[in-house]
């Protein structure tokens, strides 16, 4: 049965989610298997941590800001990276995200490669520690229940130069009911 998620869609959080990992977080889906489950990153949740500190030898091919980000509650002890490269080659130590056209270029990297195989074709990398995931049919119901927008995801998002305005920039450009949504204020009891 088909249920409308995807990789490479976001999962954008509606102002109803209240749960302190995933409050007003943008998600890219990277896996998703209608019978095993979902797996995503947070896109928008830098931390303090330089990327020097914990994988020194990515650290210069990293897309500011230099920092690493929390990809999800799930498992924060272990990182993974997604890079962006040009062509379509698909070179050692990356793998190419089986989503739409808007991310056919975005991949996962293989943080235990030697980065001098990446280097030369990397035109943007993001290091996330931890991830986000979903038992089979378990983020159907967080959708249905209204805890997420399904939008589509642009290769720009995951390296968003500003991710503290993902969140808005993602339903802005939605247009209609989700760009007004984008103006729903952090607490709107000071409203």
């Amino acid at each position: 049965m088909e249920d409308g998620i995807r990789v490479g869609l976001l999962l954008v959080a509606t102002p109803q989610l209240d749960d302190p990992n995933f409050r007003r977080s943008v998600v890219l889906v990277v896996e998703h298997d209608t019978d095993g489950g979902t797996l995503g990153v947070v896109l928008n949740r830098p931390t303090e941590v330089p990327v020097d500190r914990v994988l020194a030898p990515w650290a210069e091919l990293v897309t500011g800001p230099s920092v690493v980000f929390q990809g999800g509650p799930v498992a924060l002890d272990n990182a993974l990276a997604l890079a962006r490269l040009p062509g379509e080659d698909e070179p050692l130590g990356w793998r190419a995200l089986d989503g739409g056209a808007e991310v056919a270029r975005v991949g996962l990297v293989d943080l235990d490669a030697p980065p001098a195989l990446l280097a030369p074709e990397v035109l943007q990398l993001r290091v996330f520690a931890g991830y986000s995931g979903w038992s089979a049919g378990q983020l159907r119901t967080e959708v249905e229940e209204g805890a997420w927008y399904l939008v589509p995801a642009e290769a720009g998002d995951v390296f968003a130069p500003d991710p503290e305005r993902l969140w808005q920039e993602v339903l802005r450009r939605q247009g209609g009911d989700l760009a007004f949504v984008s103006t729903f204020p952090e607490d709107p009891t000071l409203n």
